[in-house]
């Protein structure tokens, strides 16, 4: 009895708690809700890391919860950071391998905005908590260290921007902030101080937005501001214009463009239950290509317009600096618009090609409407045509998570994408394991395969013939260009690889032969062949594997792998609120990590099973543990190992 009693309290407990944490939402406030983190256990979970399906691959960077923003080095394209919500950030320095970045913020209320100048600085901005304004951090090496966290960047009490002048004009390198409700800052000297120039007082509801243009042949020439007002219905985009590098600005127009997106719950847009907001997003071409100079509009909203119908993504553009604007025009290509969701918008034009990027939420593959994925278009005529939308999702998911709540509920208000010259990278928060994934993806793309995914060779003699093969293509027409390693090195004998037929790929479908052959008597074992696919400034990339086992032969001995049991310091060291707990399995078997507090309290703990021998890894997220010493403990065939963590709030 007293059991039954106490899981009915727990449930209503629990049903509280949940429903707390999404109706906690001021309607004209867009930061995370206050409850959200703080329900979350700590917890020891694995990334899957790159997730291949159907022959493409998303990329899985954690557990973060949203609003992921990411910028790449204009200078090194495969150098790309993404940052989350409320301090979860990584980075990659070849374009596909992704670890933790930490910039220790005196404190984070979230809401990330990164932008990247002309000379390789990369700015990382987040709230300030309480929410009085935001934090600037600054790296120079794409995140890998800072080199300050905690410059004031502009003040406010919402939703912010920022942009970065990646010209080489009078205002090169300036970077510009914006906050409701309705500030404008700016830093001449690399971020080391902002001055705030100027406030908007159209400023009301959250998406006050920021882009940098040309003026002419003045790059740079032209800082824009959009604001966002009204109301939720009937949202209002003011435009400002500044010629002096963000110290003065004057209004050059208003549109009344917007309206709902899905249904209404308590004063916000929702499609299926979580929230959505129709941010003004945008951006300009700053290449010296035929549409240079023109300023880019996109939102989403309701067509036909009004409560509960379907929305669409729409894009205006201006070739008058925003005094004037085009018809608008329908981004999405979905046959039947009016029975599927468009939602979420992000974009970038490109500064050295003029390619405008649009990545949006889309439902066309979902009939109930209840989960939705991320598709991607270009235009490269000025925003008057779009090409054919690209599913970059290899996996649908619900729109909505099991513990969300009651609507509105809580899943971000924004994401991003960028570009290099060649192609863009697009981040989201994904849904499929049912939490807060932070994935990203190439685009445009190619598939890749491997074939076959093994298979066996004699250690003294003969050949083995692998196909790389480009099944399928989304918008891509560059070059693949291959490159290919054996691990481990064999003790004795060598282990070929030939290409018959060169390593660049320029038609598609295709594929490239891959010849393996062992002589010299190479010792017995399974040995990995990697084909590693790259476009040709690095990006897509892309590896598939395939097992070559060498079978025995008089006098060959078994290849023995020389790994042993140990347990590395986890990365980053101090942490908020994910590190990566790394160790080493000496052979295939089972093992058992554990994290306790300073009291020797368990906290969590997570078995392992059937892992390879060598390098393993688990993530740990504190969720709402409070800062201090916490200790994690390898346990494996009989060896353990305990070692120190710190978490930082």
């Amino acid at each position: 009895m007293k059991k039954n009693i106490f899981l009915f309290i727990l449930s209503i407990i629990t049903a509280f708690s949940l429903t707390a944490v999404a109706q906690y939402d001021n309607p004209n406030v867009d930061h995370i809700p206050y409850g959200l983190i703080n329900y979350y256990n700590p917890r020891l979970f694995i990334p899957m890391g790159v997730i291949t399906i159907g022959d493409y691959d998303n990329f899985d960077m954690g557990v973060d919860y949203s609003e992921g923003h990411v910028s790449i080095n204009p200078l090194n394209p495969l150098w790309i950071f993404s940052a989350w919500n409320i301090n979860g950030s990584h980075y990659t320095l070849n374009g596909y391998d992704w670890n933790n970045a930490y910039a220790s913020f005196p404190n984070a209320a979230g809401d990330p905005v990164t932008a990247y100048d002309s000379l390789g600085n990369l700015y990382y901005q987040t709230m300030q908590s309480p929410i009085t304004g935001t934090w600037i951090a600054k790296s120079t090496n794409n995140g890998q260290s800072w080199v300050f966290t905690n410059v004031s960047g502009v003040n406010g009490n919402d939703k912010n921007w920022m942009a970065c002048d990646q010209t080489n004009g009078p205002y090169a390198n300036y970077v510009y902030n914006t906050m409701t409700p309705g500030n404008f800052a700016r830093s001449t000297d690399f971020g080391q101080t902002f001055t705030q120039t100027a406030t908007f007082s159209t400023q009301t509801l959250p998406g006050m937005m920021v882009a940098v243009g040309p003026n002419g042949n003045i790059s740079g020439g032209v800082v824009y501001v959009v604001t966002h007002s009204g109301t939720n219905s009937a949202g209002i985009y003011t435009f400002y214009k500044s010629t002096n590098g963000g110290l003065n600005f004057v209004q050059t127009s208003q549109l009344q463009v917007a309206n709902y997106i899905g249904t209404e719950i308590s004063g916000r847009s929702t499609v299926s239950g979580m929230r959505t907001r129709p941010y003004p997003m945008i951006a300009a071409d700053n290449s010296w290509g035929p549409y240079r100079g023109r300023l880019y509009l996109v939102w989403a909203s309701n067509d036909p317009p009004g409560n509960g119908n379907k929305s669409d993504i729409f894009l205006k553009y201006s070739t008058d600096q925003g005094s004037t604007w085009s018809v608008t025009k329908r981004v999405n290509d979905d046959v039947n618009p009016q029975d599927n969701f468009s939602f979420f918008p992000a974009i970038w034009c490109d500064i050295n090609t003029g390619k405008l990027y649009i990545k949006f939420y889309d439902t066309r593959y979902c009939p109930t409407s209840d989960s939705m994925d991320v598709y991607a278009t270009y235009s490269t005529d000025g925003g008057n045509t779009f090409a054919p939308n690209q599913r970059l999702t290899n996996a649908k998911f619900k729109i909505k998570l099991s513990s969300s709540g009651s609507p509105p509920a809580y899943q971000g208000d924004y994401d991003a994408i960028n570009s290099n010259k060649k192609v863009a990278f697009a981040v989201w928060a994904d849904f499929r394991n049912n939490n807060y994934g932070s994935y990203g993806a190439y685009f445009p793309d190619f598939g890749m395969r491997l074939v076959p995914t093994s298979d066996t060779l004699n250690g003294l003699s003969g050949s083995k013939t692998f196909m790389m093969q480009v099944p399928t293509v989304k918008l891509y027409t560059d070059t693949v260009i291959i490159t290919t390693a054996i691990t481990p090195t064999p003790p004795s004998g060598t282990i070929n690889v030939t290409l018959p037929s060169g390593n660049k790929l320029t038609t598609y479908p295709g594929s490239l032969p891959i010849t393996v052959s062992a002589t010299g008597g190479v010792t017995a074992g399974t040995y990995l062949l990697t084909v590693t696919a790259k476009g040709p400034n690095g990006t897509p990339v892309h590896k598939r594997t395939s097992s070559l086992v060498i079978s025995p032969a008089a006098g060959i001995v078994e290849n023995n792998l020389p790994y042993k049991y140990e347990l590395l310091q986890n990365y980053p060291n101090p942490f908020n609120p994910t590190t990566r707990i790394e160790f080493y399995m000496a052979k295939a078997g089972n093992a058992k990590i554990t994290v306790f507090d300073v009291l020797g309290k368990e906290i969590t703990s997570q078995y392992l099973v059937n892992l390879a021998p060598g390098k393993n890894f688990i993530m740990f997220n504190a969720g709402n543990l409070a800062a201090g010493i916490y200790f994690y403990k390898f346990e494996a065939e009989g060896f353990t190992d305990v070692k120190k963590m710190m978490l930082v709030k």
